[in-house]
């Protein structure tokens, strides 16, 4: 499938497709009602945006079990697309406090991993946070391949050799 074909099927999908996107969904309306406030709402919260997920068909982003294609530029842009839908719909459903945490977050189904259980909200919060920027952190950053980086690899390496 070229990306030429790929464009055509993003074109043509249906409600039933987890790529498809209403024009409502980015229009800035909130998935739901319930803002996360802490521990006091969090399952009602959790419940809440898990049906909107569902309704909407975007609860496999989540999940995680819908992947970005390493193939297709028009899928991958798609993906994107979806991908940042369902996390503006996580963000306009959380207070002030935890939405500052949050604004910078890149995947939206790393936020489905973390459960909060009988954690106080600040501990939850902090644990959160820390997946975050553990994402970020994996995420490498480009790598030099040009020759000069290989010389200095290649001297550090010489002069480890000679010190033993």
């Amino acid at each position: 499938m070229g990306d030429s074909t790929s464009a055509t099927q993003i074109n043509k999908l249906d409600f039933s497709d987890p790529f498809y996107l209403h024009a409502n969904d980015a229009s800035g309306t909130p998935i739901t009602t319930v803002k996360l406030k802490g521990t006091e709402n969090y399952n009602i919260w959790r419940r809440s945006m898990l049906l909107a997920l569902s309704t909407n068909n975007k609860i496999r982003f989540i999940k995680g079990t819908v992947v970005r294609s390493e193939t297709y530029d028009v899928v991958a842009s798609q993906w994107d697309r979806c991908n940042s839908v369902v996390l503006s719909w996580i963000l306009r459903s959380v207070t002030e406090d935890l939405y500052s945490g949050q604004i910078f977050s890149t995947n939206a189904s790393n936020i489905n991993t973390l459960k909060q259980n009988d954690s106080a909200l600040s501990e939850y919060y902090h644990k959160l946070n820390t997946m975050w920027k553990q994402y970020d952190a994996m995420v490498s950053p480009p790598m030099c391949t040009c020759n000069i980086a290989a010389c200095a690899c290649a001297a550090t390496t010489h002069k480890r050799t000679i010190k033993r």
